[in-house]
């Protein structure tokens, strides 16, 4: 059973950072890409970034300006999203997400923005950044 795991939470002031934190348990053996999403009160879902099993594909939400970076080890099956320059407007539950690379042609290589190319979801990290 696949699982995922966020840590690394919590709330800062505007201009801060933050580092996330995502551990799967579950996909031994499985090429699986990965990405994150956050959600405020009273809005839908949006993706923040995605990453390939490779790391070598890597893709951010225009509206993050840079300000985030998204990375994983894979022999310890985490991925990490280091958060910087802080913005209220940041403020959201985030999610980890993950599926199998295959069987997309380039599984190695592949990660997707839809919210619809993940089955398996972890509970959230709260996320709060106060002006």
């Amino acid at each position: 059973q696949v699982q995922l795991v966020e840590s690394g939470g919590g709330s800062v002031l505007a201009g801060g950072s933050l580092s996330l934190s995502c551990t799967v348990s579950g996909y031994t053996g499985s090429i699986y890409y990965m990405a994150w999403f956050r959600q405020s009160p009273g809005k839908e879902r949006d993706w923040v970034s995605c990453i390939s099993w490779s790391g070598g594909t890597s893709y951010f939400a225009d509206s993050l300006s840079g300000r985030f970076t998204i990375s994983r080890d894979n022999a310890k099956n985490t991925l990490y999203l280091q958060m910087n320059s802080l913005k209220p407007e940041d403020t959201a539950m985030y999610y980890c997400a993950a599926d199998r690379g295959l069987p997309n042609p380039r599984p190695y290589d592949y990660c997707s923005g839809s919210s619809a190319a993940y089955n398996y979801w972890g509970q959230g990290t709260q996320v709060t950044v106060s002006s």
